[in-house]
């Protein structure tokens, strides 16, 4: 039963327990990746990540505490050179577990646990990908979302359409205005044919008489 189980033992007493977290710890921190089963894996997260946290303020104290656990003094210098300053600005996290596939044999899971910030591969992949737009939905529910920013380009456009209709009402305008001046114009003409032919008349009649 599992009663009152707070941990994997994983079949070991609380010394071999220890000194095996200890071998693998320190085979994580120097070789940054190791091969083991994914229970394993588990639990020696929880024993290795706090050492990792520990090693961001390089102390004398630090140093003596993360010794105390791994008992490898290689591990503790590579630990606090090569491995702290990397991992600096990350907030916890600082390993991942990869599944490979069973054992043959006795078919247990087995898995690759890694320092996340020595996988050259993933890091180049993602600064190679491009921002996932978001695909929320304006019109949902709560109104706790915050507007969208419109683009420049898209304002321009709108204050062009607006622009367009002033434009085809000053072009009718325009025309409406030289229709009237030609109207004007003709009846000008046409009132001083009629005077000239006015004129014209009486001398004709003058004549006749």
């Amino acid at each position: 039963m599992r009663h009152r189980k707070g941990f994997n033992h994983l079949g070991r007493t609380k010394a071999h327990r220890e000194a095996m977290f200890a071998n693998m710890a320190s085979s994580l921190i120097l070789h940054k990746r190791i091969q083991t089963t994914t229970a394993k894996a588990k639990a020696l997260r929880t024993f290795v990540e706090p050492l990792i946290t520990k090693s961001k303020s390089d102390t004398t104290h630090s140093r003596r505490v993360v010794f105390s656990y791994l008992k490898n003094k290689y591990a503790v210098s590579e630990l606090f050179r090569e491995v702290s300053p990397k991992i600096a600005e990350r907030p916890g996290g600082y390993t991942r577990i990869l599944k490979i596939g069973s054992r043959l044999g006795d078919n247990a899971e087995l898995c690759i646990i890694e320092l996340v910030d020595y996988n050259e591969n993933l890091l180049a992949t993602k600064e190679g990908k491009k921002p996932k737009r978001s695909r929320t939905r304006r019109g949902i529910k709560g109104g706790n979302e915050t507007p969208r920013e419109v683009p420049e380009t898209k304002v321009v456009e709108k204050e062009e359409m607006k622009a367009e209709p002033e434009k085809i009402q000053t072009d009718e305008t325009l025309k409406a205005e030289e229709t009237e001046d030609a109207k004007a114009e003709k009846e000008s003409k046409q009132d001083d044919e009629k005077k000239k032919s006015e004129n014209n008349n009486p001398t004709s009649e003058k004549n006749d008489n």
